[in-house]
Parts: structure tokens; sequence; C-alpha cells
């Protein structure tokens, strides 16, 4: 099979994955958030925010630095799972002993911290579960990856709508989640297993070692990317309380959906990416480029339709009493693009050895986010944290596209030109939505003809795309 043909197999598994992910999740996000209220999804909001920061220190990076060590070099597989599962155990342990005690001296209310604890065991599975995700993503086999996304969702929506049908409040919505991810966990232990034979763990201090080393700066870019974008929950609650928090982040989870596709790229790409650099420059820098041009070939037009729909779509998922959720969608939408391409940037970086310039990024993104939000919040609430998290991946983008300019994969001239094609036709289109003035059901249809027409008088698309189908298609 042709490398461009396994990665359409893959990113057909994580897409259908995601599909089904992103169908249960806005289930279980309404039921969750009209069941519960503003406040108490609010505290279940910031319970999340507040283990996802700290479960950063379960992994340290362990999963992306495995995917990329094995994608070059599979006959260490073995060292990998035998010493990994065990760091994995030692450093979730901790983890969880910290996240309760540091709520208790922070004075959290008692229902709090047990929220919390909760969503800490669910982080920890989610930890493991990517730890095994990372080997078979390495190996470009996503099938199980996917299955294992797909079961831990429709678990997740079928439980969450027993606890609202029986009326069992939130420590049940919140058990629901970490039952979810332990029965995923079960999942992908059994193929691991089936794959690789029963893990040997082994205690070899020195690969200990290396491993947490060489981790480390993957796991704080992961950490800092994750500040800008989940600190800001946890600043609103702080700052102006439950209400504002259950507002920005209904937003936020809408915008989640398609942050979610983020997924596909990075599983598929990333050890494509990591194998090409050490077997052909020529080819990486080729898969950074349609990296690029394919992000916006998508996102520029799903970016202008939620921003002309939001007050429609907030109210469609919620009901009226969102309605100010509007207007944070509005701005978090425009992220979705920076995020993206600051997603390819970051692969590459990662597969070339750059992997302290990324944390060094994401680290003054981080900082950037934190000092203005403390400025903006208190006056803008979740409006303020909204152009916080904007401003920070405009940033970052700028970072990164200062250091690419420093190596042999800076994108060429061509690759600008159609970027302006691009937002020509993104233009075209919003235009046209302005002017007919129609209901989000019928602009999905008739703004998809009118930007595939832009794309063709711009002529867009070129030989290479071709190519590329004519791949996929088994034509070639």
């Amino acid at each position: 099979m042709s490398q461009i043909r396994s990665i359409f197999k893959n990113a057909s598994w994580v897409t259908i994955s995601q599909i089904i992910v992103n169908i249960c999740a806005f289930g279980w996000t309404i039921i969750t958030a009209r069941y519960l209220g503003v406040n108490d999804y609010g505290i279940l909001s910031f319970a999340i925010s507040f283990t996802v920061l700290l479960g950063m220190g379960t992994d340290i990076g362990i999963s992306t630095y495995t995917t990329r060590e094995l994608s070059r070099d599979r006959s260490k597989t073995h060292k990998f799972i035998n010493n990994g599962i065990p760091v994995k155990i030692i450093l979730s342990s901790i983890l969880f002993v910290f996240t309760g005690l540091l709520l208790y001296v922070l004075g959290y209310e008692t229902n709090i911290i047990i929220i919390t604890l909760l969503i800490s065991l669910e982080t920890i599975f989610i930890c493991m579960v990517n730890f095994i995700n990372g080997i078979f993503q390495a190996y470009e086999e996503l099938k199980y990856n996917s299955i294992g996304s797909i079961i831990n969702s429709v678990f997740l929506l079928s439980l969450t709508a027993l606890t609202v049908v029986l009326k069992l409040g939130l420590f049940y919505i919140a058990l629901g989640y970490m039952v979810s991810y332990f029965i995923c966990l079960i999942y992908m232990t059994y193929h691991l297993i089936k794959a690789f034979g029963v893990p040997k763990f082994e205690i070899d201090l020195e690969f200990w070692k290396n491993l947490c080393k060489n981790s480390i700066p993957f796991g704080l870019s992961i950490f800092f990317y994750t500040i800008y974008f989940s600190i800001d929950v946890v600043m609103i609650s702080f700052i102006s309380g439950d209400y504002a928090t259950g507002i920005y982040n209904s937003a936020y989870k809408i915008i989640s959906v398609f942050t979610a596709f983020y997924i596909i790229y990075q599983a598929v790409i990333f050890p494509v990416m990591s194998k090409y650099y050490v077997q052909s420059e020529n080819l990486l820098k080729i898969s950074y480029e349609q990296s690029i041009k394919y992000s916006l070939l998508i996102l520029l037009p799903i970016t202008v339709g939620v921003f002309i729909y939001s007050p429609y779509i907030t109210n469609l998922v919620y009901s009226n009493q969102y309605a100010l959720a509007a207007e944070p969608m509005k701005i978090l939408i425009w992220t979705i693009i920076f995020l993206f391409l600051n997603g390819v940037t970051t692969s590459l970086l990662n597969s070339i050895n750059k992997e302290k310039t990324v944390t060094k990024i994401y680290v003054i993104a981080a900082i950037t986010n934190i000092v203005l939000n403390m400025i903006i919040i208190p006056y803008l609430s979740y409006n303020g944290a909204s152009i916080t998290t904007l401003i920070s991946e405009i940033l970052i983008f700028i970072l990164m596209n200062y250091y690419i300019s420093k190596t042999k994969y800076q994108a060429d001239r061509k690759l600008l030109k159609t970027t302006v094609k691009l937002i020509i036709s993104t233009l075209i289109l919003t235009i046209v939505l302005y002017i007919i003035n129609v209901s989000l059901w019928l602009a999905i249809p008739i703004g998809f003809v009118v930007y595939l027409i832009a794309l063709f008088i711009t002529k867009s698309l070129d030989e290479t795309d071709k190519y590329i189908l004519d791949e996929i298609l088994g034509k070639n």
C-alpha cells in the first residue's frame, strides 16, 4: 500500500471515529448542560479543566516521544512497553494524591473536591490509553485507536443519559466520565496484548531516566499548550464565577467539535513526518506544505459559517438560557484556523528534533495568555477569555513561522499564492451568504456549491491535488 493510501486509510478511520465521537459529545454536552444548569455545569467544567492541567504530569510527553521513536525504529517496541507502563503508573499515583491535597489546601468545598478527583481518575485512564494509542500510531495502525474512542463516547453518552433519566445528579455524571474511559482502557489493553504479547514489566532505571528526560520537552509543550486553552475556564471561575464559566464553556464545547478533527491530522501525519525525517527530506517538506494547504481549504469556509450563524447555533444546541455564548463563539471560532496551522508546524518541528523550540514557544504563549486573562477577564469576562485565546494562537503562529523560516523546510511562494486564492474563495462565499441571508440548513448546501465554484474560478486546486486524489482512488 502506498504512503498516500495508508494515510487516507488511517485518516478515514480517525475521521469516522471523530464523527461518531462528536455526535456523542454533542449529545452528552446538551444533556449535561441542560440537566445540570449553568452553576453545576460550571463546577463540572472547572473539574475537567483543572485535572487536564494536572494530568500533563501523568504523561510528561511519553506518548508523543514513544510515537516518534517507534516510527523511526520499531525494534524498540517491547522496551518502550515494558518500561513505559510502570513509569506511567507511578506518575499517575503521585498525580492523584497531589490533586486531592492541592484542592484541600486551596479551600475548595468537599463536593467540588470529590467531583475533581473522579475526573482525575478519568484523566489517568486517558493518559494510559494515549500511551497505547501512541504505539499503534507509530505502526500507522489507527483502527484500534479509533474504535477505542467510539467505545468511550458511546458509553459516556449512555451513562450520562441514564444519570439524567434517574436524576442521580452531578456526582454520577462525573462517575460516568471515569467509567467510560476505564472501559476504553480495557479494550486498548486487550489489543496491545494481542499484538505484542503480555508486557513483561522492567525496572531499567537508565531507560526510565532517558525516557523521562527525552519526553519532558514534549510534555512541557502539551502542558503549556493546554494552559492557554484550559486556564481560561479556571481563571473565569476564580474571577467571574460559575455562571460566566458555564457561558464560556458552552461556547468552547461547540468549538471543540471542530478542534476534535485536529486529532485526525496529528494522529495520522506525525508518525509519517517522523519517518520521512530519516528517509526523505523532500517528502517531509511536501507533506508539510500540503497539510497547510488542506487545513486552510477545509477550515476557512467552516470558520465563516460558524461566525455568521453563531446565534442560531447556540440556540439550537443549548436553548435561550445560553444565548450569551454566541459572542465568545464568534471570537473562538477564529482560533480553529491558527490551531490547525500551528499543529502542522508543531508536528514538523517535533519530527525534526526541534521539540525544545516548540516548548519555548508554548511557554511564551501560556505566560502571555495568563497575563492577558488577568487584565481582560475582570472587564470583559468570557469575551475577554476568548480574545486572549485568539491572541495566543496568533502569537504561536508568528513565532513558529519565524523558526521555520530558519530551516530548509520553509514553505515556498507557491503556497503563499495558493493561500491568497483560498482566502479569495472564502471571501466570495462570505459575500454570498450575507447577500442571500438564508437559514443555516439552506446555507450549508448553498455554501458548499458556491465554495466549490469559487475554488474552480480561482484555480486553487492543481496537479498535485489531482495526483493525490488519483492515488487515493488507486488510479495511479
